[in-house]
């Protein structure tokens, strides 16, 4: 009877050892998968990166907003287009400089 149990442990066990030995190699092919997928994939980056990502939401529209008001004053009530070119030209060279002093922030 001893004899008995002993043998059917010993399948059961032995059964078990193939059960435990096939859900291993599943695991594994799957992280080799995974890992060859994940390779394959190009990584996103989150959030903002730049220059730009430095100034909140507010503040680009309030830079945009007031560049372009400028733009608009300089393009009205200057004639001459020569000299309107170049104040373009000098705000859009200065507005760097204007965002820092304005935002007190460097860039």
């Amino acid at each position: 009877m001893s004899r008995e149990r002993a043998r059917r442990r010993a399948e059961r066990e032995a059964e078990q050892a193939r059960d435990r030995a096939v859900r291993q190699r599943q695991v594994a092919r799957r992280q080799r998968r995974r890992a060859v997928v994940r390779g394959l994939t190009p990584r996103l980056r989150r959030g903002r990166s730049g220059r730009l990502a430095r100034h909140t939401r507010g503040e680009r529209a309030a830079i945009v907003l007031l560049t372009g008001a400028a733009l608009l004053l300089i393009w009205t009530f200057v004639d001459n287009l020569a000299l309107r070119i170049a104040l373009i030209v000098l705000l859009l060279l200065v507005l760097p400089a204007i965002v820092v002093i304005a935002l007190d922030r460097r860039t």
